[in-house]
């Protein structure tokens, strides 16, 4: 491609492309439909796909032709004049920092897909939206007294796809004449018309004693009926200091959308007391009632999603208003692990057999965490796409109908299945870098191993810990950013940048733990301190919901035996020591005895984690770190020891062990590990 900003660089046959976004496979030309379809959806923006696009071949990934050479850079777009000469830049959803990302300025849905991002405000825009451009003309008003936010202007709102879903928040009838909308509230929107003669008095049902009276101010006013302040134009009652926002007194008195339930809702303006059906929590203002269903629920869960993709189950969850159940057990929140009244809304697996069931609000808490499912269908391939094997092709098979023989996409040699070592040599798992033991795979013309586990791994994964797809890779040398352990093993690509180890992506996020009583969950929003090792706690931690006692992943993933020439035996992880005083047998310095540590029953030997295990217990000697981490203009190769006694090339200091050596052959550069910074 010729133009700088385009998004995907192609290779001489024009045949495949290397995606910013897909980086581990390049992504092949389909240039015509085949007769069954393309029956898979576009991973930019998430529509239907159809040829001409872009696929690979290894993860199912795809990409329509259009979105795969999207320009990384828009200089300006019409809807976003405000910060013109920052531009907006391409992201793939959900964005690293998705808080502060809203949705989508026209279409108003939540970007998971391919969006341009202003980094200035964290306006966004959808890829199909941002295409309207070419198109349509919008034209940004200076802030409107009637809106706290600057209102844009389209003549022609029929023209846009996106538009035909909505309705004028005042009248409520289908936006057919010129229309105002603020790119972001996404529910104001208003005809023109409706706008140009808004009443300066109504009678509202909410307050029926006096009439109120439209106002505007810059400063914040508290709506009596959403519970909430707003700044911009109300209608209020001087006399009764009765204020409602502007979005409230447009409320629609009967709602029917039958992709969230099945019968119309009423709206009932009287500010009782109750408990909303759909998401069990009490609410005392504005609510709809379900006549037929005896229902009623809150104004913000008449639009609650019916199907969800959560990362922390394998499968879609539907909502339902209550649970039919014919045993009379307890059914407790898989979230927070408090009970889930079956008479009351909440999401569940309908999965024969799987239990699993959460609060509303614990589950939508978290946007990064889920996606919104639109239609069942989306299930299935949601499921299909993470099953995808790391084996490439199976070559042999025993009696038994195992692979005895395969070619995995880690390896450019056939792996062959075994279940013990010929030598007694400390191998270790070139996958999770743990000693190999039972059975495995290993390559006959060069020294690789991966436990048979660890070979069957899927190359996509959808990780509890983000809703988006984990992609593995076998990059030779990286740290994982949840123990924060240097591996040269493989890691999962989470959200874009996070890189997790396989050791940590093999928990799960409920636990039974050996150190603990009790059992343990992953809570995103604990900063405890860690009681495997004293350390706070900064990106949530697994913890226990009938004690304060906490892990983070360095410990929780720690081997639970290790050799050390300190002792002839292993030394076992262990969590509880009733000394009052202890040090460390290694480093004979002082070793907390309420932390874990390793040790040796038959010779009374104990000692720090790190201090048995080393600062690299997961990196492969030889392995190679690229100019990423470290400023020398050569790869280096990491070396647990070094022949002789050569000077850092640093700090002047003898090298003996722990170094990063040049590959090069002619350049003698070699430096200490700990002059690279990279002890924790």
């Amino acid at each position: 491609m010729k133009n700088q900003n385009e998004s995907a660089s192609h290779d001489k046959s024009v045949q495949q492309i290397q995606h910013p976004f897909h980086r581990q496979h390049p992504l092949v030309l389909v240039a015509e439909q085949s007769n069954e379809g393309l029956k898979a959806h576009c991973d930019g923006c998430g529509e239907l796909l159809s040829a001409p696009c872009f696929t690979c071949i290894h993860c199912n990934y795809h990409l329509h032709k259009q979105c795969a050479e999207a320009p990384l850079y828009l200089h300006n777009h019409p809807l976003h004049s405000k910060h013109s000469a920052a531009g907006l830049f391409l992201r793939r959803g959900p964005y690293p920092r998705d808080l502060k990302v809203y949705g989508c300025a026209l279409c108003k849905e939540k970007c998971n897909m391919f969006f341009y991002l202003c980094l200035e405000c964290y306006f966004s825009i959808d890829i199909k939206c941002a295409q309207l451009s070419s198109s349509f003309k919008f034209s940004q008003l200076s802030k409107h007294d009637i809106h706290e936010h600057p209102l844009t202007f389209i003549e022609s709102p029929m023209a846009i796809d996106v538009f035909k879903r909505f309705s004028c928040s005042w009248c409520h009838e289908p936006l057919t004449d010129a229309t105002y909308f603020c790119s972001t509230c996404p529910s104001f929107i208003i005809h023109k018309k409706c706008l140009d003669e808004l009443p300066t008095e109504i009678n509202h049902p909410s307050h029926h004693i006096h009439p109120l009276f439209l106002h505007y101010s810059d400063r914040n006013h508290f709506c009596n009926l959403c519970q909430k302040e707003h700044s911009g134009a109300f209608y209020g009652c001087s006399l009764c200091h009765f204020n409602i926002n502007l979005e409230c007194a447009l409320l629609r008195s009967i709602v029917e959308d039958k992709s969230r339930h099945q019968h119309p809702l009423t709206l009932f303006w009287r500010q009782d007391s109750f408990i909303c059906d759909a998401c069990g929590t009490e609410g005392n203002y504005i609510s709809y009632i379900c006549s037929t269903c005896c229902t009623i629920v809150h104004k913000k869960c008449i639009s609650l999603p019916r199907i969800i993709k959560f990362s922390r189950h394998d499968h879609c969850i539907f909502h339902k208003h209550f649970l039919q159940t014919r045993e009379l057990t307890r059914k407790d929140c898989k979230i927070c692990f408090n009970e889930v009244k079956l008479d009351r809304g909440s999401y569940s697996c309908r999965r024969p057999g799987c239990n699993y069931v959460v609060h509303v609000n614990c589950v939508l808490e978290d946007a990064r965490l889920y996606k919104v499912i639109e239609d069942e269908k989306q299930c299935e391939e949601l499921e299909e796409k993470s099953m995808q094997s790391s084996i490439i092709r199976i070559i042999e098979v025993n009696e038994a109908g195992e692979a005895t023989k395969i070619e995995h996409f880690s390896h450019r040699h056939c792996l062959v299945l075994a279940d013990k070592l010929e030598e007694e040599i400390d191998r270790k798992c070139d996958r999770c870098m743990l000693p190999i033991s039972n059975i495995f795979y290993y390559c006959s013309e060069c020294p690789f191993f991966l436990h048979k586990t660890c070979a069957e791994l899927p190359i996509i994964k959808q990780h509890w810990f983000h809703q988006s797809n984990a992609y593995l890779n076998s990059d030779s040398f990286k740290k994982c950013y949840f123990c924060s352990q240097y591996s040269s093993g493989f890691f999962y690509r989470i959200r874009g940048y996070m890189d997790m180890c396989t050791r940590c992506a093999e928990v799960a996020d409920i636990i039974e733990c050996e150190g603990h009583q009790h059992f343990l969950f992953f809570d995103f929003k604990c900063k405890e301190k860690c009681n495997g090792c004293g350390e706070r706690c900064q990106y949530g931690a697994f913890r226990c919901g009938k004690c304060r006692f906490a892990l983070d992943f360095g410990c929780l993933t720690l081997p639970h035996s290790a050799l050390h020439k300190i002792d002839e035996h292993k030394l076992k992880l262990t969590y509880h020591d009733d000394k009052e005083q202890s040090y460390c047998d290694i480093c004979e310095q002082y070793r907390d005895p309420s932390f874990w540590y390793y040790s040796c029953s038959n010779c009374d030997t104990s000692a720090h984690p790190k201090c048995v295990l080393g600062n690299f217990p997961f990196l492969k000697d030889g392995v190679t770190a690229s100019s990423y981490y470290h400023n020398h203009h050569h790869n280096l190769k990491f070396f647990r020891k070094v022949e002789g006694f050569p000077e850092c090339s640093r700090c002047g200091k003898f090298c003996q062990e722990e170094i990063f050596k040049c590959k090069e052959s002619t350049c003698d550069y070699i430096v200490h590990c700990k002059c690279l910074g990279l002890y924790h």
